[in-house]
């Protein structure tokens, strides 16, 4: 059996909230029932499995959202950006930090994990000679967990070599109990032999996603280098509420206080400036307030643009009309939030339809077109759905190929279908988790696909 989890954005608490250890306990349970079923075979008989690989998809960390980055200014020793030199003591430092901090805040998760895979947690009653699960007192069968680690854009340094980080890796590998060797983290899961075997036993193709993605992944140099999307996350997501609230915490509410440690959890990212709109409307409380947090926007705006960094990325990217669109809105002091407002319901309506899909990327894997995978998979996008691709009869069998996004495990406030000018949000605890499993396991179904959301408002 397999189960592929992605985006777990697990953060070391300076910026906003992980997912809560609850998750991971209550998957922890439906890992066991799941077990459970698959070991039902296509006979009709009970045959207890021995063992399941969990995959972690990428963004399993979010080094990029922690305001750690901030605790220096230029010039102060330790001074570090994501976009730095990698090997640079400083960088390699600010990750250790933030990679620690990060498997302190969510303790109680990691040491689920790690009891999963030490067959603490996952166990099954041995069969019967006539193929039934054993009652009563019998000894129970624990399930080898091998728990296997990809990254994403969030937790990209992951990927890179050197002694320093192999350390940090180790812990990492300790902590939620990784098959993965401290060395490199796969990003494509041809860099892991492994990987590829375990994929290949369950027909299923899977990586993160972001390589679709030209704001997060960079096609020209690879993934061990940071993106746009890093400085964005960074010097915008991230720093524009610290800035509000060393220059306004004081005579701003506590709601508008609380809604700014929200806005990396806002989806899409592009449509932040909406749910600071929203702030302003409801918790400003007045229009002088209002208008120092706008020109706390723009002025953290003209200077994400005026990085070097930034600068240097026009020569390789290619800006479609939602990436102007952004620009505009960094650079136009003459744009109210209300005109962010009705632009961005506009480019909704036209570019996104309601939601963002790179489904057809999976159409272009060669595990599709030699059609060894009935399944491909990717993360990145947070938005679980399951598009069939597919369907080809060699003989008297049918070959299916259907891709699955699988989705997030957190709290996010999602942009609103929207019936009139202003555009809202509504917030969702959310989580996704797929199986897939082979020969005669779970009866002889392929796959299943779960996810669940818990609404984020009180009543």
């Amino acid at each position: 059996m397999l189960v592929i989890v992605s985006d777990l954005h697990l953060k070391d608490g300076t910026s906003g909230t992980s997912i809560t250890p609850d998750a991971f306990r209550v998957f922890a349970e439906r890992l066991c029932s799941m077990a459970y079923r698959a070991s039902w075979r296509t006979n009709g008989k009970y045959q207890p499995i021995d063992s399941i690989d969990l995959v972690l998809l990428g963004d399993i960390f979010d080094h990029i959202l922690s305001t750690r980055w901030h605790e220096e200014n230029e010039g102060d020793p330790g001074f570090a950006r994501p976009w730095h030199d990698p090997q640079s003591p400083a960088l390699i430092e600010k990750i250790r930090q933030i990679t620690h901090g990060a498997l302190a805040y969510n303790a109680e998760a990691c040491d689920v994990l790690r009891k999963i895979s030490l067959g603490e947690v996952i166990s099954l009653p041995p069969a019967t000679a006539d193929g039934q699960p054993a009652s009563g007192d019998a000894e129970r069968l624990p399930v080898r967990v091998r728990i296997h680690a990809v990254v994403g854009n969030h937790d990209w340094y992951f990927h890179l070599p050197g002694a320093a980080y192999d350390a940090i890796r180790a812990d990492v590998v300790t902590t939620l109990g990784l098959a993965n060797a401290p060395t490199l983290f796969p990003h494509d899961p041809a860099e892991s032999p492994v990987l590829m075997d375990v994929f290949r036993q369950h027909r299923v193709f899977a990586r993160h996603g972001d390589i679709f993605d030209s704001m997060n992944y960079n096609q020209e140099i690879g993934r061990d280098t940071a993106t746009l999307g890093d400085a964005l996350a960074s010097e915008m997501l991230t720093l524009f509420p610290l800035e509000v609230h060393r220059r306004l915490g004081d005579d701003l509410s506590p709601q508008f206080n609380s809604g700014l440690k929200e806005l990396t959890n806002v989806r899409p990212a592009l449509v932040t400036p909406l749910w600071i709109s929203n702030l302003v409307d409801n918790y400003a409380g007045s229009k002088a307030l209002s208008d120092t947090v706008k020109a706390i926007w723009d002025e953290l705006g003209e200077r994400f643009l005026d990085l070097n960094f930034v600068r240097k990325q026009d020569h390789f990217l290619k800006f479609d009309a939602v990436d102007a669109l952004q620009s505009i809105l960094f650079t136009s002091r003459a744009l109210s939030f209300e005109t962010i407002n009705k632009i961005m319901g506009w480019a909704t309506e036209k570019f996104w339809h309601g939601k963002y899909s790179i489904a057809e990327k999976a159409t272009l894997e060669p595990a599709f077109k030699d059609r060894w995978a009935n399944f491909l998979v990717y993360g990145h996008t947070h938005i679980h759905e399951i598009v069939p691709l597919d369907s080809t009869l060699t003989g008297n069998k049918v070959f299916n190929q259907v891709y699955i996004n699988s989705g997030t495990w957190h709290s996010y406030h999602d942009l609103t279908l929207g019936v009139d000018q202003k555009r809202k949000f509504v917030g969702m605890h959310v989580m996704t988790y797929l199986a897939f499993f082979r020969e005669d396991e779970r009866s002889g179904h392929p796959f299943e696909s779960w996810s669940g959301s818990l609404s984020a408002w009180p009543r």
